[in-house]
């Protein structure tokens, strides 16, 4: 059986490289074309991995970095939040002045997105960073390792779009090449042919 095998998957292969055989059909430009085909993958696969990897690992350590800064802190509506005029907006947010203390103990005031519909003198919970600036709150670990992955893989799709079009552009420049090479053949060809077929 896997005798059998063997010569249709050794034709296949001399099929796939004929680009890089002596055949003696074969131009300079069928080769680089074999190379830049070779290589484009070659890219996109390793490359494309790389990738991901560096995008999906520093999107880690940035959501990481996010969620050791930021901290929920206490918070007081100064401010209405008006409720949304919309009745299928459950759950929406709107702005309003809040009063928080910072990091440092000093009590701050600023105009922030809260749940909609609260009067002043809720109590709510805000984030804010080191410095005790207000923020969103951090995605959790799981959210992360989410948001992470699809960074690296909207990376890796980029760079695999790059590349496959760079390959396209050199692919149709050595078409190009091609067609001039043909047309300077035919010129020196067409005119005997006319004169066998005449």
């Amino acid at each position: 059986m896997s005798g059998m095998r063997h010569p249709r998957h050794a034709r296949r292969a001399r099929r796939l490289l004929w680009r890089w055989h002596g055949n003696p059909l074969r131009r300079r430009e069928d080769v680089a074309e074999g190379w830049i085909a070779l290589l484009t993958w070659v890219l996109i696969l390793v490359g494309g991995a790389l990738v991901w990897t560096v995008t999906a690992r520093a999107a880690g350590q940035e959501f990481a970095g996010q969620r050791a800064d930021r901290q929920a802190a206490a918070a007081v509506l100064l401010t209405d939040a008006p409720r949304s005029l919309s009745p299928s907006t459950d759950g929406s947010e709107t702005p309003a002045r809040v009063r928080w203390t910072a990091p440092d103990g000093t009590t701050r005031t600023a105009r922030t997105l809260v749940p909609s519909g609260l009067p002043a003198g809720t109590a709510i919970t805000v984030w804010q960073n080191g410095r005790g600036a207000l923020t969103t709150e951090p995605p959790g670990p799981a959210e992360a390792h989410t948001q992470a992955a699809l960074f690296g893989g909207a990376a890796a799709l980029s760079f695999a779009g790059l590349t496959y079009g760079t390959a396209a552009l050199a692919r149709w420049c050595l078409d190009r090449r091609l067609y001039e090479r043909w047309g300077t053949e035919w010129e020196v060809v067409g005119p005997k042919w006319d004169q066998k077929t005449g």
